[in-house]
Parts: C-alpha cells; sequence; structure tokens
C-alpha cells in the first residue's frame, strides 16, 4: 500500500511543478511581450514620420543595443516592420502615417543614387509604357532587389556621368533624386548596346517632347563628351523637331 501510494502520489508532484514552471515562463514571455510592446510604442511615434528607416536609427536611442536589434527582429517576424534590405526597414502600413513612395526607398537601398532610365521617362510620359521596375543610376555595383514594395534594378555609370539629377517632390510630404528628362534619355541611350542608332530611338515612341529642353539636352552632351552620345544627339533632335512640328500644325 506504501508504495502504491508513493506511485500515486508521484505524478501529481510532478504536475505541480510542470504547472508551475509553465507559470513561470507563461509570466517571463508575458514580461517580455509586454516590454516590446512598450519599446515599439514608444519608438514607433519617431518612425511615422520617416519613410523609411536604418536600424541605426533605434540602436542610437536604445539602452541595450543588442536587446534593441533581438526587438526589432521580433517585429519583423510579427509583421509591425517590413525590411527592404539588411539595415533598411520601414513601418507596417496600419503604423505609418503615409506610405513610403517606391522612389523614395529606391534611393536608400543603394545610397548615392538617382531614378532615371525608363522610370523616369515613364514617370513624366515621355514614353507610352507602364515600367513596372524601378531603375536608378550608380556609381556602384550594380545589382537588382525585390521586396513588398515592388522590384529595384541599378545600373553603374562612371563617376564623371553622375550629375543631371534634380530633388524632386514625388508625395505630399516625400521628396527623391531623379533625373531630369533630358538626362534620363541620355542615360537609357548610353548604357544600350546599339542605342545611338535612330532606329532604337525612334522605337522608343517618344511624346510630349516639349518638356525636354533641347539646349540643356546638348549641354549634358558636350559635358559628357562621349561618341555614342554625340552621334546620338542629330536623332533626338529629329525626333523633337517632328514632333513640335506636327504638334504645331495640327
Amino acid at each position: 500500500m506504501k508504495s502504491a501510494r508513493m506511485s500515486y502520489l508521484a505524478p501529481t508532484g510532478l504536475n505541480q511543478i510542470a504547472t508551475s514552471k509553465r507559470k513561470y515562463f507563461v509570466a517571463i514571455i508575458d514580461d517580455f511581450c509586454y516590454d516590446l510592446v512598450m519599446y515599439f510604442q514608444k519608438a514607433s511615434p519617431n518612425l511615422t514620420n520617416l519613410p523609411v528607416f536604418e536600424s541605426s536609427h533605434l540602436y542610437a536611442g536604445a539602452d541595450n543595443p543588442q536587446q534593441a536589434q533581438r526587438q526589432l527582429t521580433d517585429w519583423v517576424r510579427a509583421g509591425k516592420v517590413i525590411q527592404l534590405r539588411r539595415g533598411l526597414y520601414t513601418l507596417a502600413r496600419s503604423h505609418h502615417s503615409e506610405h513610403p513612395h517606391s522612389y523614395v526607398i529606391a534611393n536608400h537601398m543603394v545610397k548615392a543614387s538617382y531614378i532615371s532610365l525608363h522610370t523616369v521617362l515613364s514617370h513624366y510620359d515621355l514614353i507610352p509604357e507602364h515600367v513596372a521596375v524601378v531603375t536608378s543610376i550608380t556609381t556602384g555595383r550594380p545589382g537588382t532587389w525585390q521586396n513588398l514594395y515592388g522590384h529595384f534594378s541599378y545600373q553603374h555609370i562612371q563617376s564623371d556621368l553622375f550629375f543631371g539629377f534634380e530633388y524632386r517632390q514625388v508625395t505630399q510630404t516625400q521628396w527623391a533624386y531623379m533625373a531630369t528628362p533630358e538626362k534620363a534619355l541620355l542615360d537609357l541611350i548610353y548604357l544600350t548596346p546599339g542605342g545611338d542608332s535612330e532606329g532604337y530611338i525612334r522605337a522608343l515612341r517618344l511624346q510630349n517632347l516639349d518638356q525636354l529642353d533641347i539646349e540643356r539636352l546638348a549641354g549634358h552632351v558636350e559635358r559628357i563628351n562621349k561618341p555614342k552620345l554625340k552621334r546620338a544627339l542629330p536623332s533626338i533632335a529629329q525626333v523633337i523637331e517632328e514632333e513640335l512640328t506636327e504638334y504645331v500644325s495640327l
């Protein structure tokens, strides 16, 4: 009877210990989640006005950077924060006062870059096609990235050709570095094999060319001083003249 009683009490004692441990770990998890929520609520008001932010923005204001890093990882897993690339983030849509514009994201994905090529030509309605990929110019390494906000492509150009862009307003509160229409066209022709041919230039089906400043275009070509663009300039000027003449005649 004695041994039977012990065999009966043993499982009960183990269950009590297990229950106690569960309560202990639940309490720890609850405390951690509470701290996580409190930290997020404290940090997020400072981030809601930033379309994107780097992890260093959080670590700089944290008492424990290692803990902040772990919390950032948990926020990504919880869907509160979206990772755009390593070290670059944006708040989830439900926590943002305004969604980040893809051009702004592109500027931050690769620093020292500006929007150009087909993206800018489409932005100014200089070509009829809608462009799905946000294309940029950089003096760094070329590459492509994809995240929740789209596809991003970067093409390399020499440092002496890295000019002809402006800081333009793209939403009510957001600004991005974008090529001028003239420079976007020249970037595209320069980086495209055979881009200086009349056939290629006409195949672009350029439109709304009253936006192009032919003097600025010629000035860019002179500054770049590349034979390819010098060969392309007469064809560009001819296409511009034809469209403007046709527009006036109507």
